[in-house]
């Protein structure tokens, strides 16, 4: 059989565009002579559509335009098999499921159910899913196909050492004479998922000596940013077609010579790792309805590595940025900020804060006469950045796109309605010492497209610093950023303890756990903070949920 992956960006509840955009899809595979075409999970919908289904009239509309979209494909040659949400069967507890149709002549001709509903990280499935209580195979064209959505077949016991489910859909399937899998997903990209998903499906393909058909979502939704990379394998787990790594594609896979298209895609992961916040940006900001972005350019290396990625994500004319010199900033500052948004060929507005700043002083002055300058100072000048950036994204309409990195939001070095004020936290889940690594990712990128590097040398030098009182830098809070990501990634990613941390790194234990007292005590700020794209296994945000107010301490 002659298989299309139509690996499609869809928007969560655009129900009208993401029906045109498969029948696009479909109508191109179909004229290249696909029998069957699959898209991801919940391709009409979008992924994750979240409390969007406690609506009746999302599931009625849903319904609607899944008939729509049958009867539109009905002159195709080709079956479709589209994600959806269902509508539970009378007296389900869960008025919806995550389904599967296959549409073929203008008519839902087979629909399958999600059976393991995913319950961890960033998943809450069964807060909104009733789950399948059996699945079966179709036929198609003489061939017994084996439909999976995304989790089911996730559940390999010969794979993993612990299973999160008693029952495995795949093999179920498989008794029921299954002879080739299709698995449509909606699994959100971290570092390192690509290898370990091909890892799992040579797996199942070798286990049960069928085919296997992996089609993924692709596109940034909120917080999560999807890569595609779909692929399909013959029975014997070799590669055998390929899409390409976060953007639309359509790719054939021939079931029975088990001979595909293949499309590169990025093998290097932290090149993944910078088109991931590329592609994270333009969706959030396009699928919200922005078009123009607003960066607060402080001549450090983090807002110079989201210039870098907001103009490769919406272009360089839908950036602006904007430098904010206070009383301590450096002249470096400027000129490193100046030198980069003329690299970029991007506008640079220059707006000092030193009036403000000593206005504020005078206003304050007389509750303040009793007591010495301190962090309150510094972060005044911090917060009259951010209402200057704000007052900006309200007259011209421009989202602010803020430049703290992982670290700093970790252990709190983040003032709170100042440097995190905005609407998306572009590399909130990046590493400081991985942010010098994708600049240096930003720049070769340029070069290779024949453009000269956009962030200047001298960012990558300096010593980091917020410069908000005299000669200040990173370090005289903070360890070296070598070392303070090395144990947020022990206690942040793994949940290790002090102890753990301290042994593995070779640190003292007493500097640990000064790092981890510094990230339990600043969750107050993490959840104010704006939604920032997951990249890392455990990022703050949706997949990780902590209280605030609590008094357990390592």
């Amino acid at each position: 059989m002659r298989i299309a992956l139509a690996q499609i960006n869809t928007t969560v509840g655009g129900l009208a565009e993401n029906a045109a955009r498969i029948l696009s899809f479909a109508e191109r595979a179909d004229a290249q002579g696909a029998e069957l075409v699959v898209f991801p999970e919940l391709a009409l919908t979008g992924y994750p559509p979240r409390d969007l289904v406690e609506k009746r009239s999302f599931i009625d509309r849903t319904e609607i335009a899944l008939a729509e979209l049958a009867e539109a494909s009905r002159g195709l040659s080709a079956a479709l098999i589209v994600g959806y949400v269902g509508r539970s069967p009378d007296g389900a507890a869960l008025r919806a499921q995550n389904a599967a149709a296959l549409l073929h002549g203008g008519r839902i001709v087979f629909d399958q159910r999600k059976m393991l509903l995913p319950t961890y990280d960033v998943f809450d499935e069964r807060r909104y899913f009733e789950p399948a209580k059996s699945q079966h195979v179709f036929s198609l064209r003489g061939l017994k196909l084996a439909l999976t959505i995304c989790e089911d077949a996730w559940n390999d016991k010969r794979y993993w050492e612990k299973r999160r489910y008693a029952r495995d859909p795949v093999e179920e399937l498989a008794n029921q004479g299954g002879e080739l899998l299709i698995s449509i997903n909606a699994s959100p990209w971290n570092l390192g998922k690509r290898a370990q998903r091909l890892s799992i499906f040579r797996a199942t393909a070798q286990r049960f000596h069928v085919p296997v058909v992996y089609v993924h979502m692709v596109g940034g939704n909120d917080q999560l940013v999807f890569d595609g990379s779909s692929f399909a394998l013959t029975a014997d787990g070799a590669l055998a077609a390929t899409a390409k790594s976060f953007d639309e594609d359509l790719v054939f896979f021939d079931s029975t010579t088990g001979v595909g298209d293949q499309h590169d895609n990025l093998e290097d992961e932290e090149e993944a790792a910078y088109s991931a916040l590329v592609l994270g940006t333009r969706d959030y900001v396009r699928k919200c309805g922005f078009s123009k972005t607003l960066i607060a350019l402080s001549g450090g290396i983090d807002s110079a590595l989201v210039a870098a990625i907001a103009t490769d994500a919406v272009g360089k004319e839908n950036v602006t940025g904007v430098g904010m010199p206070g009383p301590y900033s450096s002249e470096h500052s400027i000129i490193d900020a100046r030198a980069l948004a003329q690299n970029l060929d991007i506008p640079f507005e220059v707006i000092s804060i030193n009036e403000g700043y000593c206005t504020m002083l005078r206003t304050l002055g007389p509750l303040f006469a009793e007591r010495n300058p301190d962090a309150t100072e510094e972060n005044l000048q911090s917060r009259l950045r951010g209402l200057t950036l704000m007052a900006l994204s309200n007259k011209f309409g421009a989202l602010v796109l803020t430049t703290g990195n992982k670290s700093e939001l970790a252990v709190g070095y983040c003032t709170l309605y100042g440097d995190m004020c905005g609407g998306l936290a572009v590399i909130s889940d990046v590493p400081k010492t991985m942010v010098y690594r994708l600049a240096r990712i930003a720049n070769a990128r340029r070069i290779a497209s024949g453009l000269s590097p956009a962030i200047p040398e001298n960012t990558f030098l300096k010593p980091p610093s917020a410069e908000l009182r005299p000669n200040q830098k990173d370090t005289d809070s903070l360890p070296d950023y070598e070392v303070l990501d090395r144990v947020l990634a022990g206690y942040v990613e793994r949940y290790q303890s002090a102890e753990e941390i301290a042994e593995q790194e070779s640190l003292p234990v007493e500097l640990v756990r000064d790092v981890i007292n510094k990230v339990d005590r600043n969750e107050y700020k993490r959840q104010q903070a704006a939604l920032g794209l997951r990249i890392t296994t455990k990022a703050f945000g949706v997949g990780r949920r902590f209280p605030i107010a609590n008094r357990f301490a390592e």
